[in-house]
């Protein structure tokens, strides 16, 4: 019996891509931007209202989701042993690109584009690298456990591989104005990291919740009762 943490990583999948694709729709429906003239930026399609207003509020919740999910896997790969420093790595890279898919929605290309650009870059650059830091460990750490079935790990590891090339070739195909095909590159790279984060819920599919709580802070001149560091306790489904 999955948990309900498990519906976190595919709602997300879900709504990003439905979100995604709808401001899409709006953007043709609408005439701010011509197929005639080549494929659109998905930046492109939320730079002009009504749809920019839908851009933003679904790029904010989001990015409020994926860093929900990161902080939670955080948790995940410390009880399974994965080290403090290199597991704050990960936390850190997830929460940039959190960061960087909310700069994306609330600057957008028309208004601000050099804030947009670094938004983008933490998204895609930063976001892909958060899906391999995590294989790597995987793969250092042997005995790591592995929930799903055994075609999982392949398959991360193939979303991952065939994403980074696709981030490569839209940067180099948008610097020689291969504007079209440079975007097509780019609704690929959004639609996987979307599929990335969604796997997640074969991971979290043994957690049967989670308990936050805040611990004191024992100190020298630190009343008992004063708040301390945040934490998460998470339950294992039985």
């Amino acid at each position: 019996m999955w948990g309900y943490l498990s519906l976190l990583p595919a709602f997300l999948a879900l709504w990003g891509t439905a979100g995604v694709w709808t401001v899409f729709a709006l953007a043709v429906e609408n005439g701010t931007v011509n197929l005639t003239k080549g494929f659109p930026y998905i930046s492109i399609c939320g730079s002009y209202p009504p749809q920019s207003c839908i851009f933003s509020q679904l790029l904010n919740m989001g990015a409020a989701m994926a860093a929900w999910i990161c902080i939670l896997r955080y948790h995940q790969l410390r009880d399974w042993g994965v080290g403090r420093r290199p597991n704050q790595l990960i936390l850190w890279t997830g929460l940039l690109c959190a960061l960087g898919t909310s700069i994306v929605g609330n600057f957008q290309e028309k208004n601000q584009k050099p804030t947009h650009l670094v938004g983008a870059f933490l998204s895609f650059f930063v976001g892909i690298l958060y899906f391999w830091l995590q294989l790597f460990f995987c793969w250092r750490m042997k005995s790591l456990p592995q929930p799903g079935a055994p075609w999982i790990g392949p398959l991360r590891l193939g979303l991952c591989s065939v994403c980074s090339i696709l981030i490569v070739a839209m940067a180099v195909l948008h610097a020689v104005s291969l504007r079209s095909v440079s975007a097509a590159c780019e609704w690929a790279v959004t639609m996987l990291l979307f599929a990335l984060f969604g796997l997640f819920a074969v991971d979290f599919s043994g957690l049967h919740g989670c308990t936050i709580s805040l611990r004191p802070c024992r100190g020298p001149g630190t009343l008992a009762a004063s708040p301390g560091p945040l934490q998460i306790q998470l339950s294992q489904a039985v």
